[in-house]
């Protein structure tokens, strides 16, 4: 993995002025130097200025980045962030169309897969990604990023140019950037955080390219194009048919995604979901003759304090136990406790531009780091919930007669902490709606689905389009910040595609949730783990970390300098912090009670301060 930046300008010629673009466009590279510590390159063109941090996995020599083609008398250079699956089937497919390759890395089949392929390269590749090429040819340059926006990049229009980049700061780093935030970009704070609307960079004119999405960038603009999306269709398989196929593209997937050339290990939490990633890959590896290296994450004292609820219903500790002697795994047990999970929250804003998901962000970024010390490479089992149906919302019969997002459908928690004059100013109810609608409208629907049904599938749709859209930006941010790859293989467009026609009484078989997903991995778990309850992402409930939160909560509202005061509602945050909270009922996803609304409120403190952010409202 790596990060990518630049800007294009086709109103003057680069070349002219190479050391000064080169000097800019390096500053923007340097600022997500993080996501690719091992090299460091620019390339400067007519029109455009590249550079690229590189984080090496695959060809340590030979994948060096900028990296430059010709095809005839014509130049191209890519600048690329991701892993590519599929990458010998197209080397060979090129091969044999006359190109040949000088190194063994993926940049450069991506490369040679858009001079042979031009826009349509995209609809070729299996792998997480999101790229640029300057294309001499046809004076342009080509944006394009993976299917469900596993890999980031972000952009942003001024009148002389279009500016991209992995991470929105590298775009701020540029001298003709401001950090602004308009009304709408408090909607999507205060009304859809820490999740975001599709292609929305909270900053005002900051903008990200879509999941699926592609950018043509030459002398008449930019122009957005989708390559990829989720197709609605009749599925005729058999139940036993589905198990088979489902079994053998998760597989597949898993397995294709054990390549590289640096110290590779999987996330193991215990659920159904890691312990099939890890199980598959530990067999894979044992054929190598090759031990898996896994970890967990907990908390200090957790056990002396966890609370069992219906949300997370057991902890994860017995059952990592119980997959590391399965499989044999070299196994490493993390644990953070609450002042370095504290401590991590400030660094979470800084890696993500943004609030995030509080505590379930800065735990991962700890444990990020602690990973880092010996490998490069992790696989997880994020996404399998949103296409095999896990979350409660799938069952919950609210779900079905909200339209509203499923985890996030009461906004009274998100509207209570606001400053009523400032809620008086912002369309809080009207955005956050609209938002949902838009998306509602452009679900895969099956003709002649019955009502029920293709409700579910709504859901399922917003699920991929909106939730796990967040948990991988988080899972980008908060492991590229360490320079640590993860990989998820559940989100393999081709598994996603397939899962999403299936029935809802082949994915809850004999209505056991994920029943599908189980079957598919029956014989690969133990029992225990194989028809664990479901159990999201550990959090700690040790009542000392709330109490830090509330004393640092406290301390921003009584400084007169902090910048969320014109924000927030004081005194209903003062009545809160007098009580205990309901760590029960969630405002966002399963997770995020009331003391994660303290955590995000802190965030946002944070934020405002270190990006100098100007309200515009």
């Amino acid at each position: 993995m790596c990060g990518i930046a630049g800007y294009c300008d086709f109103t003057s010629d680069f070349t002219k002025e190479r050391e000064k673009h080169a000097s800019i466009v390096r500053l923007m590279g340097q600022s997500i130097v993080h996501r690719g510590p091992d090299n460091f390159g620019v390339y400067i063109s007519e029109h455009a200025a590249f550079s690229h941090a590189r984080l090496a996995v695959v060809d340590i020599e030979g994948g060096v980045q900028p990296m430059k083609a010709k095809k005839g008398e014509w130049l191209y250079s890519i600048i690329y962030n991701g892993e590519l699956y599929n990458t010998k089937e197209i080397r060979e497919t090129l091969q044999k169309k006359g190109y040949a390759f000088s190194t063994y890395s993926d940049t450069e089949v991506v490369l040679k897969a858009y001079m042979e392929y031009g826009s349509d390269c995209g609809k070729h590749l299996n792998g997480i990604y999101a790229f640029a090429v300057w294309d001499s040819c046809l004076k342009r340059v080509f944006l394009c990023r993976d299917r469900f926006g596993i890999k980031p990049l972000f952009y942003g229009k001024k009148e002389n140019g279009v500016f991209f980049a992995s991470e929105i700061k590298a775009i701020l780093s540029h001298p003709q950037w401001d950090a602004k935030i308009d009304a709408y970009g408090l909607c999507e704070i205060f009304g859809l955080g820490p999740a975001r609307s599709t292609g929305n960079g909270v900053f005002q004119g900051i903008h990200e390219v879509p999941p699926g999405y592609q950018a043509i960038i030459d002398y008449s603009g930019m122009e957005l194009e989708c390559y990829w999306q989720l197709e609605a269709a009749e599925h005729t398989d058999t139940y036993e048919q589905t198990v088979e196929k489902t079994r053998a593209l998760l597989i597949d997937s898993i397995e294709r995604q054990l390549v590289g050339d640096v110290p590779l290990c999987t996330l193991l939490s215990g659920g159904i979901d890691s312990s099939i990633v890890s199980a598959v890959s530990a067999q894979a590896l044992k054929r190598e003759n090759k031990c898996l290296d896994t970890y967990s994450f907990d908390y200090v004292d957790n056990a002396k304090y966890f609370q069992a609820s219906k949300f997370q219903p057991s902890q994860d500790r017995p059952y990592v136990d119980i997959m590391v002697k399965a499989i044999e795994s070299n196994h490493t047990y993390l644990q953070c406790d609450h002042e370095n999970l504290y401590k991590a929250l400030f660094d979470a804003v800084y890696a993500k531009d943004l609030p995030g998901m509080a505590d379930v962000d800065s735990s991962m970024l700890y444990f990020c780091r602690q990973i880092k010390k010996r490998h490069t490479v992790c696989l997880s089992g994020e996404c399998a919930d949103e296409i095999f149906g896990g979350y409660p919302w799938f069952q919950d019969p609210d779900a079905f007669r909200t339209r509203a997002f499923p985890w996030s459908k009461d906004l009274s928690v998100r509207k209570s902490v606001i400053n009523k004059q400032l809620l008086e100013k912002l369309p809080l109810d009207e955005y956050v709606q609209s938002r949902y609608e838009k998306t509602i409208s452009q679900v895969p629907a099956l003709e002649g689905e019955d009502k029920t049904e293709a409700r579910r599938r709504e859901i399922g749709y917003l699920n991929i389009r909106w939730f796990m859209t967040t948990l991988l930006d988080r899972k980008d941010r908060t492991t590229m910040a360490s320079g640590l790859e993860v990989r998820v293989p559940f989100a393999d467009h081709r598994l996603v595609q397939y899962v999403y026609n299936v029935p809802w009484k082949f994915k809850n078989h004999n209505n056991v949730v994920k029943g599908l997903l189980r079957d598919a991995a029956a014989g690969l778990l133990p029992d225990e783990v194989l028809y664990r309850k479901k159990s999201p992402y550990p959090k700690t409930y040790n009542p000392q970390y709330e109490q830090l939160l509330k004393h640092k909560l406290r301390e921003v509202l009584e400084d007169k300098d902090s910048r969320i005061l014109p924000l927030v509602d004081k005194e209903m945050l003062y009545n809160w912090m007098k009580h205990p909270s309901d760590y029960g009922k969630p405002w966002f996803g399963q997770l995020m009670a009331v003391p994660q609304m303290y955590a995000y409120l802190i965030m946002m403190e944070a934020w405002m301060r270190k990006y100098e952010i100007q309200l515009l409202v």
